[in-house]
């Protein structure tokens, strides 16, 4: 499987704002990118149409929709895939009911984590946090060491936590596959520049858009 690219988180917005942010990457971003949707404080019936929504959006800009923690919503929107974090369900059982749908797992500072990740049927893996992150302050730090040491299970590997434009750039060379983005993006002034310039990152042309 081929995954590479900025990995779009959404921040705490919900209806008309978050899609306007979420909009507004999307102008920016270039090849290869995907946006999580990530709403665990959000009444069920706000997360029903927020990503019915974010869906829609996805499927015209041709961009792979996630969805954090949530299979049922997640199948019944049509996303793209999942992710789950270490209280969100077994992954196995994900997996039976997923098809073909991507699988993600989060497994914080732990390669044996994502060894039964990609056993039970991960399609990557993520990392973190990073660096700092004022998302999850008391977060699990994982070293960048961690993505060579992860390489060969053959999956994608996905950073995040603390990530920033300035930061990123370690983390691809350390060997992370995607870089995932929540505040540096979306609490950027110009977000569709902020998103551009994530994507350069990866795509070092200029992004050009029809």
């Amino acid at each position: 499987m081929t995954l590479r690219g900025l990995y779009m988180v959404t921040p705490r917005l919900e209806g008309a704002a978050l899609l306007e942010r979420v909009r507004a990457a999307f102008e920016g971003a270039g090849p290869g990118y995907l946006l999580q949707y990530r709403a665990k404080a959000t009444d069920a019936q706000q997360r029903a149409h927020d990503a019915r929504a974010l869906a829609a959006l996805c499927r015209a800009r041709g961009a792979t929709f996630i969805v954090n923690d949530d299979l049922e919503l997640a199948l019944a929107v049509g996303a793209d895939g999942l992710h789950l974090g270490r209280d969100d369900g077994e992954p196995a059982a994900a997996r039976a009911r997923l098809g073909a749908m991507l699988l993600g797992v989060s497994c914080y500072a732990s390669l044996e984590l994502a060894r039964a990740a990609v056993a039970a049927g991960a399609d990557y893996v993520a990392f973190g946090s990073v660096f700092p992150s004022s998302t999850k302050p008391s977060a699990v730090r994982a070293p960048l060491s961690l993505f060579a040491e992860a390489r060969p299970l053959g999956v994608p590997l996905v950073a995040i936590g603390g990530i920033t434009l300035e930061n990123a750039p370690q983390l691809l060379a350390a060997g992370a596959d995607c870089v995932a983005v929540i505040s540096d993006l979306f609490d950027a002034r110009d977000v569709a520049a902020r998103a551009r310039a994530f994507t350069r990152l990866f795509h070092p042309d200029p992004v050009s858009k029809p």
